[in-house]
C-alpha cells in the first residue's frame, strides 16, 4: 500500500473521488504543521501527483471532509506506528522545524552511530541534470542499476543525456538484469556516496539565500536596511530585488497595528482587497476587519463569499499589488511594521 492510498476512504458509498482527489481533501483539512509532516513521509512522485491535486481542487463540501476523515479512520484502525525509518522520520521533523544544519547536528548528539542518508536516498531527490555528472563515464551496468531505482520519467532523462553507444548499453543491461547482489548495491551506493561528495561537497547543505539575508535585515532595523540595501542594489540588482521581496509578504500585513492598517486599506481598491482575502484563512483577516467600519468589513466579507472560486494567481497577484502599496507606504513613513517603530521590522 503507498502513503496515498493510507490516506484515502474506501466505503463503496463515497462520492467517485479518485484516491489522489481524496487523499488531498484530507491533507488541506489539516493544520499547516501536521500536513507538512504527512507530506515528508511520501516519495517524489506521489508528492507531484498529491501537490497537482490540492492545487486542482476547488471548495470543499462538509461531507466531502466527514467522508474522507472516516476513510481514512476505517483503512488505519487496525494499523500501529511501524518503527522502521523512524530515525529518518525524525530527521525530517527536526529539519522542519529547526533547519538541516542545527537538525544534523542535534541528530548526531541525539544518535551518535545513526547512519548519514544512503546515496540512493539523495539521489531519488535530484533533478535529472543533477545526476548525470555523477554517473558519466561509470560502467553501464551500475548505470542500468541505478536506472531501475529512479523515477521512470527521470531515469529517462538521465538515459537522454548519456553518450548515444552507452544507451544502447544500458537499455540492454535493464533488459537483462537478474537479481542484484547485495554487494553490487553496496559498491553502487559507495560509488554514488563518493561522487556526491565530489560534485556538491559531504554535507550538501543549502544555506544562505535571499530568505536568510532578509531576515537578517529585517531584525536588524531601517537603519541597517537603509546603509545595506542601496550597496546591494549597485552590486546585484536582482538580488536586491529577490530580498525586498522577501522582506516584505502579505504575512508582515498581518502584525501592523490598526492605524497602520487603515491608513494602507485607504489605498487600496475594493476589488483588490477581496481578491487578496479571498486567498487568506478566515481567521487571519481579522487585523483587516478591524481596521474598518463594521459595516465595512460586513460588505467585504459578504464580497468574499459570493465571489466564487478564484485562481491562485489572481489572488497572489492581488497580494503582491498590496504589498507594493505597503512598501511605498512604509519608505514616506505613513506606516511602520513591528513593535519598535521606525528601527525595527517583522
Amino acid at each position: 500500500m503507498s502513503q496515498i492510498d493510507a490516506l484515502t476512504p474506501s466505503d463503496d458509498d463515497l462520492p467517485p473521488l479518485s484516491d489522489a482527489d481524496a487523499a488531498a481533501v484530507l491533507v488541506m483539512v489539516l493544520g499547516d504543521e501536521q500536513a507538512s509532516r504527512v507530506l515528508q513521509q511520501l516519495g517524489p512522485a506521489e508528492l507531484q501527483l498529491l501537490g497537482e491535486k490540492m492545487c486542482a481542487l476547488g471548495d470543499i463540501g462538509p461531507d466531502a471532509i466527514v467522508q474522507a476523515v472516516e476513510g481514512f479512520a476505517a483503512r488505519t484502525e487496525k494499523l500501529g506506528i511501524n518503527a522502521h525509518g523512524r530515525i529518518d522520520r525524525v530527521h525530517a521533523l527536526m529539519k522542519t522545524a529547526i533547519g538541516p544544519v542545527k537538525a544534523d547536528n542535534l541528530m548526531e548528539r541525539i544518535i551518535p552511530d545513526a547512519p548519514a542518508a544512503s546515496g540512493l536516498e539523495i539521489i531519488r531527490w535530484l533533478n535529472p541534470s543533477a545526476i548525470v555528472p555523477l554517473v558519466r563515464g561509470e560502467h553501464p551496468q551500475a548505470i542500468a542499476v541505478l536506472l531501475i531505482q529512479l523515477e521512470p520519467e527521470v531515469a529517462a532523462q538521465v538515459l537522454h543525456s548519456l553518450p548515444p553507444e552507452a544507451q544502447t548499453q544500458v537499455v540492454h543491461r535493464v533488459a537483462t538484469m537478474g537479481p542484484v547482489l547485495p554487494e553490487a548495491m553496496g559498491m553502487l551506493e559507495e560509488l554514488l556516496s563518493r561522487k556526491i561528495a565530489q560534485f556538491h561537497g559531504k554535507g550538501m547543505l543549502a544555506m544562505g539565500g535571499a530568505k536568510p539575508a532578509a531576515d537578517l535585515i529585517n531584525s536588524s532595523g531601517k537603519v541597517v536596511e537603509k546603509r545595506v540595501m542601496p550597496e546591494i542594489t549597485k552590486m546585484d540588482k536582482n538580488l536586491a530585488k529577490a530580498i525586498e521581496n522577501e522582506m516584505f509578504k502579505f504575512e508582515h500585513l498581518f502584525a501592523l497595528d490598526s492605524k497602520s492598517m487603515g491608513s494602507l486599506l485607504r489605498e487600496v481598491e475594493s476589488d483588490i482587497l477581496i481578491n487578496a482575502l479571498k486567498g487568506t484563512p478566515e481567521e487571519q483577516r481579522g487585523v483587516f476587519f478591524a481596521a474598518m467600519s463594521s459595516r465595512a468589513a460586513d460588505g467585504i466579507k459578504d464580497e468574499i463569499a459570493g465571489r466564487g472560486r478564484l485562481k491562485m494567481a489572481d489572488v497572489i497577484e492581488a497580494q503582491k499589488q498590496i504589498v507594493a502599496i505597503a512598501r511605498r507606504l512604509a519608505a514616506e513613513g505613513v506606516i511602520a511594521f513591528g513593535a519598535g517603530g521606525d528601527d525595527d521590522y517583522v
